[in-house]
């Protein structure tokens, strides 16, 4: 039979049995003309494709594997998969008649292989007691390859993408079906795994010889698949190392694959960290990070990662490292797509522009994350940017921490005289000049509160505040306030207070309501400043010293909680009604009053946007039961303090002492351990670190 006839007889054919008849010998004197892809290949009624979208169609878990109706469902669907598989090797040949004879003949080889695997897989269903179109059959292969414009995409298309995924499935089954008993469907398993090596080697070697000889194998072969294929199609539920070897991978590219995620089939939520939002509602166009604050921006690039789930899209100005994201994958955290921005924006040709998108989650809403996100925003289908995030009045309002200082004031105007409860007195007063200042910090030092702190009412952490400690104020700390309000800018004048207890509250606002997501512990040096998150496991109850501390005062056990969710229901109402979506955070802490007693500031400052409060609720996601955890920020002083010279040093003494222990099934959660939110290697000013404890153990990085 000429081999353009038998492609025919596949691609077109309506008779399953004709489709998998061998031809006996084939030649390839006429191969004709190219075709056009159809739109789906012929196939009996009962094999036609079901509509996109439609779902899995009931494919079984591991567990539905015990029953012999379990294992036909899913012999069924790889039956579908060698049938796809036969139809495009069939395409391509009528595809591309002028492509070189012994890539032809390779592909007929294949295809012959393919419909062996059907037939086998049609005889293990029939045993099964499952008769081949009895469940709905996907056409997603098609789909994703049938559109091939030359012989390179169908090599990278089905051989190294379809068939090299195959790799980690057959063989991951062949292991199910032997376990469950099946040893007949398990041996088939493994033969087809022992053909796909061979199938997804002829398509390397060709791929090899057709791709840009000026890129690597990985960055030739990421550039040539298209959306909706990924690299991360390429792989299974684990990466079969030694077959891939055997096809002739090279070791870079399968450690590449190992860390390769993207979405197949939700559509992803793309995340980035943006922490100078605050800075450019101050400031407009005209703010600059100073190079310590650019250094931080760049080291926490990495965070979003650990707020994503599997398979969203972070977007980074540089891929990290293979060697840290494999770290990252061995802790259980999810594996992400990560999109290289060009010069600060989206690269206007990238695949990202042309996909739906399930939603969009910078570090912080305005003008710097609309700016970068816009050309995504008429492809989210879901948490559109609202009135008020694409308002720069509306969202410096809410950064204000004069509109947090009211909100309070306005909150214990409603709850005089209890005890443990901050007096009204001790909120901030907004000034907008030296003199409002100056007549501010007079009033509060009449009611005995001598040490006084002046804020910016927006700006970055770090920068944005001053203590007033003398009894007069000195001319550097005048020009700070005179710039800090100068063009009408207010600032908050508040009294020093003396903190026993740290913590926040994390919520999420909706359209119709405010969340409660959790409580977090927070640590902070003299000056009041970040230096530690930590949570115990769920339900994220707030740290128990703050109850502990209050309940001296308030003669019982006060319940944070239930109050807390007072305090929401309060901020709800003008939250909501701004139109604000997104991540809200609420820090708060225990003071000292003159008399000793514990008081409670249950809102210090709101923050509309991710915090580091939120980002230790979400680690604790991957925390095992029982066990605590700490996010901190290691700076230089660190260094010092463990006697290294480089990040990466002080990494491998805090991971030799204290390595992550995973336990848990199906599901490996963290036991104890430290983990690397961001590449030591690459760290130049703040190593983001998250330890976790075991119950009734102290945690080896205490000593920094």
């Amino acid at each position: 039979m000429e081999l353009r006839e038998f492609a025919e007889q596949i691609l077109f054919g309506t008779c399953l049995e004709d489709k998998l008849r061998d031809p006996g010998e084939v030649t390839d004197d006429r191969p004709g003309n190219a075709i056009i892809a159809p739109p789906q290949p012929g196939r009996p009624s009962e094999l036609h494709f079901k509509p996109s979208g439609k779902g899995p169609g009931g494919f079984p878990g591991d567990d539905e594997l015990g029953e012999t109706a379990g294992r036909g469902r899913l012999l069924h669907f790889f039956a579908n998969h060698e049938l796809l598989a036969t139809e495009l090797m069939a395409l391509a040949l009528l595809r591309f008649p002028e492509a070189p004879a012994a890539f032809r003949h390779g592909v007929l080889q294949t295809l012959r292989d393919e419909q062996d695997h059907t037939r086998r897989y049609l005889a293990r269903m029939k045993a099964c007691g499952v008769t081949f179109g009895e469940l709905p059959v996907s056409g997603y292969f098609w789909r994703a390859v049938a559109p091939m414009e030359q012989p390179i995409d169908y090599v990278a298309g089905l051989s190294l993408t379809f068939e090299q995924a195959n790799l980690d499935f057959a063989r991951h089954f062949a292991a199910r079906f032997a376990a469950v008993g099946d040893p007949e469907s398990a041996t088939l398993l493994e033969r087809i795994h022992h053909d796909e090596i061979g199938h997804v080697a002829h398509g390397l070697k060709w791929f090899r010889r057709w791709k840009d000889p000026r890129l690597d194998d990985w960055e030739a072969f990421r550039q040539q698949l298209k959306f909706p294929l990924s690299p991360a199609r390429a792989r299974g539920f684990s990466i079969d190392v030694a077959s891939r070897q055997a096809a002739g991978f090279h070791p870079g590219f399968i450690a590449q694959l190992r860390v390769q995620g993207q979405s197949k089939g939700r559509a992803p939520t793309v995340w980035v960290f943006n922490p100078f939002t605050e800075g450019r509602l101050a400031h407009g166009r005209d703010f600059t990070p100073v190079k310590t604050q650019a250094q931080l921006a760049r080291d926490l690039a990495t965070l979003p990662l650990f707020l994503a789930r599997r398979d969203d899209v972070v977007l980074v100005n540089r891929q990290p490292r293979i060697a840290w994201l494999e770290q990252v994958a061995a802790a259980g955290f999810p594996l992400v797509e990560w999109v290289e921005l060009n010069e600060g924006q989206i690269p206007a040709d990238h695949s990202l522009t042309r996909r739906k998108i399930g939603g969009l989650r910078p570090w912080a809403w305005g003008p710097d994350s609309l700016e970068l996100l816009r050309p995504l925003i008429p492809l989210t289908s879901d948490r559109e940017p609202t009135v008020a995030q694409e308002s720069p009045e509306i969202l410096a309002r809410l950064h204000s921490k004069v509109w947090s200082a009211d909100l309070l004031r306005r909150f214990l105007a409603g709850r005089p005289g209890t005890s443990w409860l901050c007096p009204g007195e001790v909120v901030g007063i907004a000034a907008g000049s030296w003199n409002e200042v100056s007549a501010a910090v007079a009033d509060i030092r009449r009611r005995g509160h001598h040490r006084i702190v002046v804020k910016e009412s927006l700006g970055l952490a770090g920068r944005n505040a001053i203590r007033l400690w003398e009894p007069e104020v000195l001319p550097a700390q005048r020009r700070w306030i005179e710039r800090a309000t100068a063009a009408g800018r207010p600032v908050v004048v508040e009294p020093w207070l003396e903190r026993v207890a740290d913590f926040s509250c994390q919520l999420e606002a909706g359209t119709t309501r405010l969340t409660r997501c959790g409580f977090t512990g927070l640590t902070t040096d003299a000056r009041g400043q970040f230096q530690a998150n930590h949570a115990g496991p769920p339900p994220f109850s707030p740290p128990t010293m703050v109850a502990e501390l209050l309940r001296t005062t308030a003669g019982h056990r006060v319940s944070i909680v239930d109050f807390y969710d007072e305090l929401i229901a309060f901020i709800a109402g003008p939250l909501l009604e701004s139109g604000y979506v997104g991540p809200v955070g609420v820090d708060a802490f225990v003071y000292l009053d003159a008399a000793g007693h514990p008081r409670l500031k249950p809102l210090v400052e709101l923050n509309p946007r991710f915090t580091m409060g939120r980002l230790t609720l979400a680690l604790m996601r991957q925390v095992g039961p029982g066990s605590t955890g700490r996010f901190r920020l290691l700076g230089h002083n660190h260094l010092k303090t463990a006697g290294v010279g480089t990040f990466e040093a002080l990494a491998g003494s805090l991971a030799e002492r204290n390595p992550v222990r995973l336990e848990g099934s199906p599901v490996a959660r963290i036991r104890e351990g430290v983990v690397f939110l961001n590449d030591p290697v690459e760290v130049e000013a703040s190593l983001a670190v998250f330890e976790v404890t075991a119950s009734g153990r102290a945690t080896a990085g205490n000593k920094l």
